[in-house]
């Protein structure tokens, strides 16, 4: 998909709403010191190209019992009679554990990374145990555990490109 243009005044749209995605266009236009009109036109072409996935409440997961994140990371065996079924197969089913928040695929020793909220260490041991080590295409996995929260944005919008 080709890169969206964003000039100064769409990334500062862009800023605010990810400190607040509950602006009204009102508040939102007074910030980026624009009338409210061209505001909202902005943000619904930020909307219908894709820039603005969606808006959604960030949930603090130690507040609802989630005190455990860690990092796995996942190799897979490569091929089974020639064919991706394994890599295939365990991106599927990834989709289905309510553990891993998030999913990278990934260059080096390891395939894939795991970002994974879970209660406490009890909970994170079933889950490698039961879930990912019992699964077909898993070969190998390692995991790092969180220690203090540092920086945590949900998506950040940088400098405009440079080119």
């Amino acid at each position: 998909m080709p890169e969206v243009e964003l000039d100064r005044t769409d990334r500062r749209i862009l800023e605010e709403l990810q400190r607040d995605g509950r602006l009204t266009n009102q508040e939102l236009a007074e910030r980026v010191a624009l009338s409210p009109s061209p505001c909202l036109r902005r943000v619904r072409r930020l909307e219908t190209t894709g820039v603005i996935r969606q808006y959604v409440a960030i949930v603090d997961a130690e507040k609802v019992g989630l005190g455990l994140l860690a990092y796995v990371s996942v190799r897979l065996q490569k091929h089974v009679d020639g064919g991706h079924a394994p890599i295939e197969q365990f991106a599927r089913d990834v989709l289905g554990w309510p553990e891993v928040v998030a999913c990278y695929a990934m260059t080096g020793d390891m395939d894939y990374l795991l970002r994974v909220q879970v209660v406490d260490l009890a909970h994170f041991s079933r889950f490698s145990m039961d879930t990912l080590m019992k699964h077909p295409a898993v070969v190998d996995m390692r995991s790092s555990f969180a220690l203090k929260k540092i920086k945590d944005v949900p998506q950040a919008i940088g400098p405009a490109n440079p080119r």
